[in-house]
């Protein structure tokens, strides 16, 4: 079909078709709509501005990531005196407090968790700027990697807000939010932007053009 050879499937573009990124119906674009016909969300045939986009959206990932790790994320006051901690502090203080699984919890989703994003999502936009041909099924998995870590990227407020809830339970204590948590809900915004943004197909595009030019050749 269309030359494919018969050991391929044909792909969605080969049969004029399109996947909605909203419902996920596979629509028909022989005349080019430009909405889906089941819930009138626009239709592209890829994701616009995929490589700008996710450097963008990962460089200001990068900058607010900065003052989350500097700046404090909470302040606590225990019988009148108050402290603010930042990240790295507070995992060093959970750690010292015998609440390790708690330090290890902020310690993967503040740091590792977007310090691994920061390098794949890097290293896919490098390759596929450069059309490369490295390691391809890897770099998909690569991506699929940082589309599932990217729902647990928020541990880290959350666990912010359940240690403030503990810390009010207790009498003469107190817990408020600083800066520091308002950035990394940015970091983690932007962050999940950018692998959205990505277009996975153009880890592939390299293949298919050699493909293609060996099948004219061929000829």
């Amino acid at each position: 079909m269309n030359g494919q050879p018969l050991d391929t499937p044909p792909e969605a573009r080969d049969l004029d078709l399109c996947l909605c990124h909203s419902c996920g119906l596979a629509c028909d674009m022989t005349n080019e709509p430009e909405t889906c016909p089941r819930c009138d969300a626009p239709l592209h045939r890829r994701k616009p501005d995929a490589i700008t986009r996710t450097w963008a959206y990962m460089l200001a990932a990068l900058v607010f990531y900065i003052p989350a790790n500097l700046l404090p994320v909470m302040n606590t006051q225990m019988l009148g005196e108050g402290a603010d901690s930042t990240i790295i502090s507070g995992v060093i203080e959970f750690w010292q407090s015998g609440a390790w699984d708690i330090a290890l919890i902020i310690f993967i989703a503040s740091i590792a968790v977007p310090g691994i994003k920061f390098v794949v999502l890097t290293l896919l936009l490098v390759t596929a700027q450069r059309r490369s041909t490295w390691a391809q099924v890897q770099r998909a998995k690569l991506y699929r990697l940082v589309e599932v870590i990217g729902y647990w990227s928020m541990l880290d407020v959350l666990v912010v807000a359940l240690v403030a809830a503990l810390v009010k339970f207790q009498a003469l204590s107190d817990i408020e939010p600083r800066p520091g948590i308002l950035f990394f809900g940015l970091v983690v915004l932007f962050t999940m932007l950018s692998a959205m943004s990505f277009d996975p197909r153009l880890i592939w595009d390299t293949q298919r053009s050699e493909e293609v030019m060996d099948e004219v050749a061929s000829h």
